[in-house]
């Protein structure tokens, strides 16, 4: 896999003013694009600002001879946009450490998912300046020709793991024109590239042994990037965290600032506890297009002849209720299904729970999920060839998007 250019690039010569930071939407997306005959909003408006400085050369030149070798491979593959941000953290004892772990891993010949030049490629496909959305996932899959740096994706030919394809399904009830890929397919490098950053908590697997590199020091790592996210991409951006694990990732997270949309995880195990009804797609594109304007919306089609927006959403934007300010909040932030879908049985809550929207706390984070570490579980499932979870419900996508249009 080709590595993509570093985003690390400075804003157009041909500004005359220095940019005022978070001073308009283009602060964060950047102009939006003119429709034929209209002119652009927000024209005025001065260009994104540069990205951070950050002499990559320079900062190579001043590690030890241990540190460029143990991080070589983040030099060569980790994008700057992320590095320039992350270059402390790397060189702590604790990340250090969590390289010469990997180190001996390699020499003890031990396979390590995924692949090394994909450890990565989340950071090449969604730079920094990019994000929208973030999705958070756990535990890389295990088996050959699946993970490859974005949770939840799966290298083609291999077919959608469950929770994809339960996700698929939360999609359809959202955009009734989605359609899955053609073959069933998992990979969903189109979304990273839209701005959707797709991180697991743990970037590598050895081979066929779920969690088997957790709590070796990526959690750390990957908290720092979603830190950085928060604090960095000060204009808001919607962080989706299914299930406890990664409820617990967005503990911290500034409300008021960003969209937090929590809810069960897609697996199997709870998929129909809320996750296939939680409108949480269809949420985070209202509540982008409420703080940004239309053109920020993300289009969650697989299928490059076909969007979502073949269909118009029901984007409710009106003119009071765009958002300004960088700490503005949002009626549409920070809501999720999680009482309804605790109180109720599977099969009410599937129906109902689309129209409840109580506040998330951390309290709620327990009632999340079916199981401990669903992810480790979908792992587990991912090593079989059919990535079949052995005695688990499988869910109907024709019914559940029949009770949603009842509804």
């Amino acid at each position: 896999m080709s590595l993509k250019r570093s985003a690390n690039t400075s804003s157009s010569p041909g500004a005359a003013k220095k940019p005022k930071a978070n001073g308009s939407i283009t602060s964060f997306f950047g102009a939006p694009k003119p429709k034929d005959g209209a002119s652009a909003p927000n024209a005025s408006a001065p260009p994104p600002p540069p990205t951070v400085k950050f002499n990559k050369e320079k900062w190579v030149s001043s590690l030890t001879a241990e540190q460029k070798e143990l991080l070589q491979l983040e030099i060569d593959t980790l994008d700057e946009s992320w590095l320039a941000h992350l270059k402390d953290e790397v060189v702590s004892p604790e990340f250090l450490n969590l390289k010469r772990f990997l180190k001996k891993e390699k020499e003890s010949k031990a396979t390590i998912f995924p692949p090394e030049s994909d450890i990565y490629s989340w950071s090449r496909h969604t730079p920094l300046h990019t994000v929208k959305a973030v999705i958070l996932g756990q535990d890389p899959y295990h088996n050959f020709n699946q993970a490859h740096g974005l949770c939840f994706s799966v290298r083609p030919p291999t077919k959608a793991p469950p929770s994809l394809k339960n996700i698929y399904i939360g999609i359809k009830n959202d955009y009734p024109s989605f359609e899955a890929p053609p073959d069933n397919s998992g990979l969903l490098t189109p979304w990273a590239e839209r701005g959707v950053l797709m991180l697991n908590t743990c970037l590598t697997v050895r081979a066929h042994n779920a969690n088997s590199h957790a709590n070796r020091g990526w959690e750390r790592f990957t908290q720092k990037a979603i830190d950085t996210v928060a604090r960095v991409r000060t204009r808001g951006v919607v962080f989706l965290a299914w299930g406890s694990p990664a409820a617990k990732r967005v503990a911290a997270i500034n409300k008021q600032r960003h969209c937090v949309l929590q809810s069960v995880h897609p697996s199997p195990y709870s998929a129909r506890n809320g996750f296939l009804t939680n409108g949480h797609f269809k949420k985070c594109n209202e509540w982008l297009s409420e703080r940004y304007g239309q053109d920020a919306l993300i289009d969650w089609s697989l299928n490059p002849k076909k969007s979502v927006f073949d269909q118009k959403p029901a984007v409710t934007t009106t003119g009071e209720d765009k958002q300004e300010g960088p700490l503005a909040t949002s009626k549409l932030a920070n809501k999720g299904p999680l009482d309804v879908a605790a109180a109720m049985g599977d099969d009410e809550a599937a129906i109902k729970v689309k129209t409840a929207t109580p506040s998330v706390t951390t309290a709620d984070a327990d009632l999340l999920c079916d199981e401990d570490d669903l992810d480790a579980l979908e792992a587990l499932a991912a090593a079989e060839d059919d990535f079949s979870a052995p005695k688990v419900e499988t869910v109907n996508e024709e019914v559940i998007v029949k009770e949603v249009k009842k509804n």
